[in-house]
């Protein structure tokens, strides 16, 4: 798993369908890394059940001279490092199956990610069978490497990490989720915030056992066994924590009002 593959090769087929295996392609300096988060969890037991696969590419293979070197200094000066082109291109034209493959770099200069843009980069994995990540590193990547061979930039949010692992594995962790088959139960994720089911807003409030903690009470709605009333007060609590918390996001006030206070955490006398 993980990288099991010579790179560039077309995706295993599964003998239930005989059509490929889509997959993932990671390049890092940090191969490590990202192997052992892909083969935890959810990405992982969605390799193990055939449904993906990942190939983890060290771009310090690609490295320019016998010491590994894959950064220098930056024209013009400055602080930090800047990732150098030719290791970042070649291994991208290695490993990268076709040559319209999507390639991503992660990087705070990109576009913000978001359910939309899971449910387009799924769909583009599914149709073209593959789809690449580059890890950037130090200052950044020299812009040439964009220039040849990045077709897309996605960033995580507005901040600055110490390198574009973890924002790829966040946006390998999302796509992965939503194939066909890797959740036991689909529809967990298609009422998740953000999702058409919840209106691009939150999500509602969950319980489980047990019914009474700390005086605590779960609401009554949810222990009546009336679905159409379990689901109303899910729909009307989960746009009211919208219009709370991300006001932004929510939608017009819903028919039949907000959930009244007292059926939203009851506190056992």
């Amino acid at each position: 798993m993980c990288s099991g593959t010579e790179p560039g090769a077309e995706p295993a087929a599964t003998p239930e369908t005989a059509a490929p295996v889509p997959v993932i392609r990671v390049l890092t300096l940090f191969p490590d890394m990202v192997r052992a988060v892909l083969a935890t969890s959810i990405p992982g037991r969605a390799e193990r059940q055939g449904q993906v696969r990942y190939e983890v590419t060290d771009i310090r293979d690609f490295a320019v001279d016998k010491h590994g070197s894959v950064d220098d200094t930056a024209y013009g000066g400055g602080a930090g490092m800047i990732m150098m082109a030719p290791p970042v291109v070649e291994a991208v034209e290695k490993v990268r199956g076709r040559d319209d493959a999507t390639v991503i770099l992660t990087t705070p200069q990109g576009e913000t990610f978001s359910e939309e843009l899971t449910l387009e980069l799924l769909a583009d994995l599914q149709a073209k069978g593959e789809l690449v990540l580059v890890c950037g590193r130090y200052k950044g990547i020299d812009e040439r490497a964009r220039e040849l061979v990045v077709t897309r930039e996605v960033s995580i949010g507005d901040y600055v990490l110490s390198g574009g692992e973890l924002p790829a594995l966040v946006v390998v962790d999302a796509i992965v989720r939503r194939l066909p088959g890797v959740l036991h139960d689909e529809d967990s994720a298609a009422n998740d915030s953000f999702t058409a089911d919840r209106d691009g807003g939150l999500d509602c409030a969950w319980y489980t056992k047990p019914p009474v903690y700390r005086g605590l009470a779960v609401p009554e709605v949810l222990m009546s066994g009336h679905h159409a009333n379990i689901e109303k007060w899910r729909r009307l609590q989960a746009a009211e924590r919208t219009r709370q918390r991300r006001p932004e996001l929510a939608p017009p006030e819903p028919q039949g009002g907000r959930v009244p206070r007292q059926d939203r955490n009851r506190r056992q006398q």
